[in-house]
Formats: C-alpha cells, sequence, structure tokens
C-alpha cells in the first residue's frame, strides 16, 4: 500500500509545484479539486490546502470543512489554505492595505516542528492580497514577517496538527520551503518516502496482473516516452495479450514511423503499424482552426484505432499512455474554467469503444515516466525524446495543411533537431521543435527574388512541461541552423527564434 498526501486545489497557479516537491521526496501524492470529498483510507497520511485565486471573504468562495479533515489526518494550510483554516476558527481575515508579492524574510515566534531546521530570517515567497489580521484565541503564533502579523501558525483545537502558513514554500524564491514541506509530510505526516521508480514498477505490473488476468489489451503508441513506458508496463504483466497498434497519421517527424517500428521490435511489443496518411490529409485539407484540426485528427484516430481493433477477437481493455498533466489541464478544480486546449488522451477512446481502462502512468509526471522507463531499462531511443503533440506537426502548421507544407516542415525540423543532437544541446532541452508560419517573405537567393516561407525554432527548458523558460541556445548554433534550413529547405527563405515562456505563451503554438 502507497502512503499518499492529499492536495486540495483550490485554483492556484502553484499546486502542480506543491504536488512536485512531494513527489520529489519519494512520496505520493494527489491533487483533488477542493470540492471533492475526500476517501480517507489508511493509506492517507495528510492533507495539503492549496492557495487560490479567491478571497476567503467572497460568497462564491470554496470552503470546506476544516474540521473535517483534520479529524482524519494532519493539515497544512497553504496561503488561501491559512486563511481559510483561520476564519472558520473565528480568525479575522481582510485585505491587506496593498497586495504582497515577493519575496519576504521569516521571524519566528515559536519554533515548531514545522520549522525544524530552518533558519531564522529564510526568504519567501508571498503573493496575496488578504492576511489573517488576528488569530483565533486557541492558535499559537510561529512567525510573522516586517509586513504582516501573522505568517505561520498552529491551530491546537484538532485531534491532529493543524498548521496556516501565508507563503508559497512549493516556489523556489522560498529559499528553504522544500525543507518546510519535508517537515510536514515526513515528520508530521510520517510518510517513509518509498515511492521509488522500482516499487512503482513492481506495483504497477502486480496491480496490471490482477486487473487484466488472462485477457487482451489493446492500445495506441505514439513513439513518445508516455506511450512506450505504458505499453512495457503492460507487456511486462500480459505478455503477448497485449496487441499495440501504431498510426502513421503523415504528421509525424520525418522517417519517424519506420525509426520507431524497429524500436519497437526490439522491445519486443506486438505492434501493428497503419498507413493512414491519405485519410488524415483529405480531412484536414482546408482547415486552419487549430481546435478544429485537433478534434478531426482525434475522431478521426479513433475511428481508424477502432477499425484496426475489431480486427482483433476477445480484447477486453483499452491500454494508454496518459499522464498526470494530461488529468490536471483537463479537469476543472472549481466550477467551469477556461479550456486551453483538448487532451487527446483524456477520454474519448473508452465510452466509443466500451472497453474497460488501463492507465498506468495517470498519476505521474512527464520526468517520473522517464525514471521508470530507467527502471524498465528502455533505450534513450525512447526516453530521450523530446515530448511531441498528440496531433503531430498538424498543429506545428500553422493554417491550413498541405501534404507539401507537411513535407517542407519536416525537413526543416530534421536539420533543427539533428544540429541540436550534434553540439549536444538536444539532451540540455526539454522540448523542440520548427513551426511553419503562414508568412511569406521577400527574400534573394543568388540572382533570384523569392517569396517564401518563416519558420520559427522553438525550444524550452523544463521539468514537465506545466512551466517552461525558452531555451538560451548559441548565437553560432542558430546561425548554422538558419543557414542550413534556408539552402536546404525549398519554400523556406526566413528564420525566426521564439523566446517566450511559458506562462504567458504556451509551448506549442497552437
Amino acid at each position: 500500500m502507497t502512503e499518499k498526501i492529499i492536495i486540495l486545489d483550490f485554483g492556484s497557479q502553484y499546486t502542480q509545484l506543491i504536488a512536485r516537491s512531494i513527489r520529489e521526496l519519494n512520496i505520493y501524492c494527489e491533487i483533488l479539486p477542493c470540492l471533492k470529498p475526500v476517501t480517507f483510507t489508511p493509506d492517507v497520511k495528510g492533507v495539503i490546502l492549496s492557495g487560490s485565486p479567491f478571497s476567503v471573504n467572497d460568497a462564491a468562495a470554496p470552503k470546506p470543512d476544516i474540521a473535517e479533515l483534520a479529524a482524519k489526518v494532519p493539515v497544512l494550510g497553504v496561503c488561501y489554505g491559512a486563511q481559510l483554516i483561520a476564519q472558520q476558527n473565528g480568525g479575522h481575515v481582510a485585505q491587506s492595505n496593498s497586495r504582497e508579492y515577493g519575496r519576504a524574510h521569516l521571524h519566528f515566534a515559536t519554533k515548531e516542528t514545522l520549522f525544524n531546521t530552518v533558519a531564522e530570517d529564510t526568504q519567501v515567497w508571498m503573493s496575496h492580497s488578504d492576511s489573517v489580521k488576528e488569530l483565533p484565541e486557541s492558535f499559537t503564533l510561529l512567525a510573522t514577517t516586517s509586513s504582516i502579523p501573522v505568517a505561520a501558525y498552529k491551530a491546537n483545537n484538532y485531534p491532529h496538527p493543524v498548521y496556516g502558513i501565508q507563503f508559497h514554500p512549493e516556489v523556489t524564491h522560498s529559499t528553504e520551503g522544500r525543507q518546510i514541506i519535508k517537515n510536514f509530510v515526513v515528520d508530521v505526516c510520517g510518510c517513509e518516502q518509498s515511492f521509488t521508480p522500482a516499487a512503482f514498477v513492481e506495483e504497477s505490473i502486480a496491480a496490471i496482473k490482477a486487473k487484466v488476468g488472462a485477457e487482451r489489451v489493446v492500445m495506441a503508441l505514439s513513439g513518445g516516452v508516455d506511450s512506450t513506458v505504458a505499453a512495457t508496463l503492460i507487456h511486462k504483466a500480459i505478455g503477448e495479450n497485449l496487441y499495440c497498434i501504431f498510426v502513421d497519421n503523415g504528421l509525424l517527424r520525418k522517417n519517424e514511423f519506420e525509426q520507431v517500428m524497429e524500436g519497437y521490435k526490439h522491445l519486443g511489443l506486438n505492434v501493428k503499424g497503419v498507413d493512414a496518411k491519405k485519410r488524415f490529409y483529405d480531412e484536414l485539407d482546408g482547415v486552419s482552426d487549430p481546435e478544429r484540426k485537433r478534434k478531426i485528427i482525434g475522431r478521426l484516430f479513433i475511428d481508424i484505432f477502432q477499425e484496426e481493433a475489431q480486427l482483433l477477437t476477445g480484447v477486453k481493455f483499452l491500454g494508454q499512455g496518459t499522464i498526470y498533466p494530461d488529468v490536471i489541464e483537463s479537469v476543472s478544480v472549481n466550477g467551469p474554467s477556461v479550456t486551453i486546449k483538448s487532451h487527446h488522451n483524456v477520454g474519448g477512446l473508452p465510452d466509443v469503444m466500451q472497453m474497460d481502462l488501463i492507465e498506468p502512468l495517470r498519476f505521474l509526471f512527464k520526468d517520473e515516466v522517464r525514471r521508470a522507463g530507467r527502471e524498465l531499462q528502455l533505450d534513450d531511443i525512447f526516453l530521450k525524446r523530446h515530448p511531441f503533440p498528440g496531433p503531430g506537426l498538424a498543429i506545428r502548421i500553422l493554417g491550413a495543411i498541405t501534404p507539401e507544407k507537411v513535407a517542407m516542415l519536416q525537413d526543416a525540423d530534421a536539420i533543427y533537431t539533428q544540429l541540436l543532437r550534434d553540439t549536444g544541446e538536444y539532451d540540455r532541452v526539454w522540448q523542440a521543435g520548427t513551426i511553419l508560419l503562414p508568412v511569406q517573405s521577400v527574400g534573394v537567393m543568388g540572382d533570384e527574388r523569392t517569396y517564401e516561407f518563416t519558420v520559427a525554432l522553438r525550444a524550452v527548458t523544463s521539468v514537465d512541461g506545466m512551466t517552461a523558460d525558452w531555451a538560451h541556445l548559441p548565437y553560432e548554433f542558430l546561425a548554422k541552423v538558419s543557414n542550413d534550413i534556408i539552402n536546404n529547405v525549398r519554400g523556406i527563405n526566413r528564420v525566426v527564434y521564439d523566446i517566450s515562456s511559458k506562462p504567458p505563451a504556451t509551448i506549442e503554438w497552437e
């Protein structure tokens, strides 16, 4: 039984960072919408309440009963969570004279377990407009800053320890924030730090065996690390009862279909390749809207996958390489939320195909998937591959798609990727790709005037794609890439480099 911490998400932009901080301690955790009831199984060791864009004084603000949580396990409230705990116990929460955003320093009134080994005057990161002005009588003040009277406290009226902190320990600007989180999950909650890649692989294989038994599983592969690791786990559990399908939608990288099929042979996976390029090109003809592209590709993929799966008999389960960011970005935390993009992995296939799902990676972040892959001894051709969007080059060709544009982009992207590998930059970059813009500009090649397309190079550094910074590639490298693309890819006469971070931009352009 894997111990876990529950994080109740009130809509904070930093919630995923809390989860990552805990996972890096080899402790399993799950993010749940703040109004979803928590099921307190014996493996739940603690609850963390995230920050929120809400004010606790808003009529519509989410307000789960803290007493119900603290009756079961220790609780830590972060920012909004701290204000909510104080308010529900009669404390006074009000708007500060000005929004406090940025660095601050803690001054301890009373040292407690939560701050074991944390230095006086340690730097923390503030991001709030409300603050606790007066603590309930039964609470103990633990820390202040120069601008707020309550930066941390302990509640003494619950069966289990309950803490509140006004700052965000999960961000890197809180210099000892990870130690504070460790103090809570290890020293207060008693977690044993046993969630390792080896333990995950062993437990996942056992769980798949128990669920699937002697039944058959069908699964679509993409060549990426997620589907490959998921398929390998399922294969180790049920062997040849796993049937894999790899669809060539005509929107893969250059020569990728052949390279990936060869790699799957070495893994011993039972894979059927399907050439469906023409069907995808025909359906996408003249379509420019990115969401329409995604929906067409998703629908057509389901149609083809279903056609192939129906040729098999006795298949009861559907395998998918869904990972945690797919799940998080596709679930509304508290009522309606904005959909940035639709995720091809979350939903769709099970309803159409009436199969039970097997998603062994559903609660892993991308870097955790790679660690599981290393534990499975997968080759670097899969583990070190950059993430690639489900709709493929369709969303890296802005505007309408044609086979000619796909070929042009594949050639340019192959030059960019190979130079990244040749210079050692590929492994230092989390994701890189080439985007074909619907922009033509004047150029000169030899004595001829050209009027051709522009490509944008994109490269970012990240841990899991939830946030990302643009990669600072050397000027000499960018100059060579630009020169090689323009000289070798007919139809492109201009290359630009994208220096936008996520947020506010996204990694992909569509």
